[in-house]
């Protein structure tokens, strides 16, 4: 699964519209047209062919742009900021932390992390949306996924976990 793929399932789980897509990539910092944005929501072919090399967005032959673990954490960060408003950050706290993302796997743990603060979900809510689409996982696997990485408890969040996670918010949100 791509960034394009999450994005895009993510913006079908939530209804969001275009027009807020863009307000929230500009609150995550990036700026985004309505072309661009449209691009960026164009199912590639291959979208579940994963390519290493995100360094930059990419035009891809069958016109859709590929985004990258940065863009798509400034947009889960937005998206934060979107739901719940912005944090003054406390003295002494830098106002823009340093990305987390260290590797292509760790996107989804920290797409779970982003949208459990952005909705507001508890562990009891999490476990509840894996249980809406027949995945039964404890409280400690969901803890483990919410992991800082390097944690010993820190378990990495495969795509599937993050497919269905998506889906049961759909089931959620849209029903």
């Amino acid at each position: 699964m791509d960034n394009n793929d999450r994005l895009i399932r993510l913006r079908y789980a939530l209804d969001i519209k275009n027009k807020d897509m863009i307000e929230i990539f500009k609150l995550g910092g990036v700026e985004v047209t309505k072309e661009e944005l449209l691009l960026m929501l164009t199912k590639s072919k291959d979208s579940f062919d994963e390519e290493a090399d995100y360094e930059d967005d990419q035009v891809e032959n069958d016109g859709n742009i590929k985004i990258h673990d940065v863009k798509l954490e400034a947009f889960l960060n937005g998206l934060i900021i979107f739901k719940r408003g912005k944090q003054d950050p406390k003295p002494g706290q830098p106002e823009n932390p340093a990305s987390p993302v260290k590797s292509n796997e760790s996107i989804n743990n920290i797409m779970l992390k982003r949208l459990k603060i952005a909705l507001t979900l508890t562990g009891e809510d999490m476990l509840e949306i894996f249980e809406g689409v027949g995945i039964f996982i404890t409280k400690g696997e969901i803890s483990a996924l919410l992991r800082k990485e390097g944690h010993k408890n820190y378990k990495e969040c495969g795509d599937m976990f993050t497919r269905n996670f998506l889906k049961g918010l759909a089931f959620k949100y849209r029903t």
